[in-house]
């Protein structure tokens, strides 16, 4: 088992994400909120003019990111990455997100799976 977590930047392509996995046969997943930590810094430090600037830059009124977590068989995880790269194929440019696997050693109350 793996873990793949997938964060957003753009959050209108993760709708679109959300229906390409389900189409793929790729389901369950937790959905949170989250927001980046430059972001929060500049907010923070708002009086000193380099992190105004980059407050400024990154837009404060942007919708916050979206992170997904699923815990998925090995044999789905390639599947699920292709998903990703399909929707959002220019992942690698700054500031669109990141996805990264870990491991997973046990998983308890998830349905039809066992450890």
């Amino acid at each position: 088992m793996k873990l793949l977590v997938i964060v957003l930047n753009d959050t209108r392509k993760f709708e679109d994400l959300l229906l390409e996995l389900t189409d793929n046969g790729i389901r369950g997943g937790t959905i949170i909120d989250t927001s980046g930590m430059a972001g929060s810094l500049a907010s923070v430090y708002d009086e000193i003019p380099l992190f105004g600037a980059l407050k400024h830059m990154l837009n404060e009124d942007k919708p916050i990111n979206k992170t997904l977590f699923m815990v998925l068989p090995e044999e789905q995880v390639s599947k699920a990455i292709d998903c990703v790269r399909k929707v959002v194929p220019n992942l690698e440019d700054e500031n669109t997100g990141i996805m990264f696997t870990l491991p997973v050693d046990q998983v308890v109350g998830l349905s039809g799976q066992t450890d």
